[in-house]
């Protein structure tokens, strides 16, 4: 994700866009309340799967929650985490493991401490190995999710499959006592323990399904920049329907934003944090919260060791600290009353999660936007901004670790020339577990959503309160964000039952940060 941003900072960005209408909404039914919800303001954090973070939530003292293997899908009140059990001064001994290549176990642990280094492999390649280490092509019909410690041996992800490093770091948890305002967050708010990424896959597809609903023929962060003009998804963007729908909406940063892939710099829905931080608290002069807002956590290119987004190997308190200061922020301003917080992270990491990762609803497609993995629909150099094969990047960067490569990986049969193999994974798979925190007064208390999910359900929620016309028809961007769950379960919006819940104290940041040194 780095390297794709600090490409897209030189760059002044354009976007064109194209709205898909969904299908037309129920006639007649009941009104749940949804206008009641005015913001929805999306944190989007880095590289940490369910069972990494929350895997323990039901053995936390004082927990409202339950272990479930799995859980009954009336039964809000139980979290489908890792299997442990609890000795008397409180440790954790669990049943999941994966196995290096001889055989050894490594079972799930808890982190020796919160920084865990190197990063872990979560490309296309790894993310399907981890699924099924032998047949990595049969992730969708056969998953395992026995690969998370060997792929790990062998894989260094910042040096490119030269290796090696121990891959028993995959099967790291981390506990209350690490995450302690987030655990808070856990038991008083909503979560969902079936919400996954949007592919299997690495950080910038996710961070593309999003807010365009695909990644447009792309699967990996690795191309080395957009292409000229920045990227052009067919189907447009999130950003453009809300503006094209006079939706007021804006993206907070510190130091670079994310829609600076699609947007140019300098484009006026771009905030700093610190207004953001102004406009939650109901500061004097300040400006008016936007109907939806993205907040980009600190991404540390301008200063080492400064970001706030919890990717690996950094500290993940400093991250706690930064979402804690938002939260509190907002519970005490003006807005509290009418928005929702939705908290997620952008793919697992490489982490170990033990739930197979499902098909993906989009309407029994084998992708959500007509293009298959290698079809780069992104190009400005090409006739249509439509036509397979003609993005820049895939056409132009086929190096280790770019798209084409990545295919290749898993794909030997692949050819560019051809049409794409059948028997080859394609974009109808959602991603592993991730963790999602809802923090609004209309949130559930202490209730698990087992609705499956992804981030394109992100999408479908704001396009179903926002884009929705008068006769009852909500626009989509492509088949997945058509079809994806809204997240309503996890809300009610007409009696606000969170309303006067109170948050833990602004989580400090770390008194002796590990991130590494550089």
């Amino acid at each position: 994700m780095k390297r794709f941003l600090a490409s897209a900072l030189a760059a002044s960005m354009a976007m064109a866009w194209l709205a898909v209408a969904g299908p037309a909404a129920a006639a007649g039914k009941p009104d749940s309340g949804l206008s009641n919800l005015k913001h929805i303001i999306v944190i989007f954090q880095e590289n940490r799967s369910f069972d990494h973070y929350f895997g323990v939530l039901p053995y936390a003292p004082g927990s409202p929650y339950r272990q479930g293997r799995p859980c009954a899908a009336t039964d809000h009140a139980c979290v489908d985490g890792l299997k442990c059990r609890q000795s008397a001064d409180g440790a954790l001994t669990c049943d999941d493991w994966n196995a290096h290549a001889d055989g050894r176990k490594v079972h799930a642990f808890h982190a020796a401490n919160r920084c865990i280094a190197p990063d872990l492999d979560h490309e296309w390649q790894g993310s399907h190995r981890d699924a099924n280490f032998a047949h990595p092509e049969r992730s969708l019909t056969d998953p395992r999710n026995d690969g998370f410690v060997m792929q790990n041996d062998i894989m260094a992800p910042d040096t490119h499959r030269t290796g090696p490093a121990d891959g028993g770091r995959a099967m790291a948890f981390y506990t209350q006592a690490d995450i302690p305002f987030y655990y808070d967050v856990a038991e008083k708010f909503a979560i969902s323990d079936r919400y996954f990424g949007s592919l299997l896959g690495a950080s910038d597809p996710n961070h593309a399904f999003h807010l365009t609903g695909s990644f447009f023929g792309h699967i990996t962060d690795e191309e080395v920049s957009p292409p000229a003009g920045g990227y052009r998804p067919p189907q447009g963007t999130i950003y453009d329907l809300l503006s094209a729908a006079h939706v007021d909406w804006a993206e907070s940063f510190q130091d670079v934003p994310e829609g600076l892939a699609y947007l140019r710099l300098g484009d006026p829905h771009f905030i700093t944090h610190a207004d953001l931080l102004d406009r939650l608290k109901g500061a004097p002069g300040a400006k008016d919260l936007p109907s939806v807002v993205w907040v980009n956590a600190r991404k540390g290119y301008f200063q080492h060791n400064s970001n706030s987004d919890e990717h690996p190997s950094s500290d993940i308190q400093r991250g706690q600290a930064w979402v804690s200061e938002l939260l509190n922020d907002l519970r005490r301003g003006p807005y509290w009353k009418d928005s929702a917080v939705l908290i997620t992270y952008d793919e697992a990491g490489g982490f170990y999660d033990h739930v197979k990762p499902p098909p993906a609803p989009q309407g029994g497609k084998r992708t959500p936007d007509g293009l298959n993995p290698g079809d780069c629909a992104d190009g400005p150099l090409v006739p249509a901004a439509a036509k397979k094969g003609g993005g820049v990047v895939c056409a132009r960067e086929r190096k280790i670790g770019t798209t084409y490569d990545e295919i290749l990986g898993i794909c030997p049969q692949y050819d560019p020339a051809k049409p794409y193999p059948a028997a080859c994974p394609n974009f109808d798979q959602l991603g592993f577990r991730a963790p999602l925190m809802v923090i609004s007064p209309f949130a559930k208390k202490a209730y698990v959503s087992h609705r499956i999910a992804d981030h394109t359900s992100m999408l479908a929620l704001i396009e179903k309160r926002f884009l929705t016309g008068s006769d009852g028809a909500t626009q989509h961007l492509t088949a997945r964000d058509a079809h994806a769950w809204t997240l309503e379960d996890m809300f009610d919006f007409r009696t606000s039952p969170s309303l006067n819940t109170n948050l833990a104290p602004p989580a400090p940041a770390p008194a002796v940060d590990c991130t590494p040194k550089a």
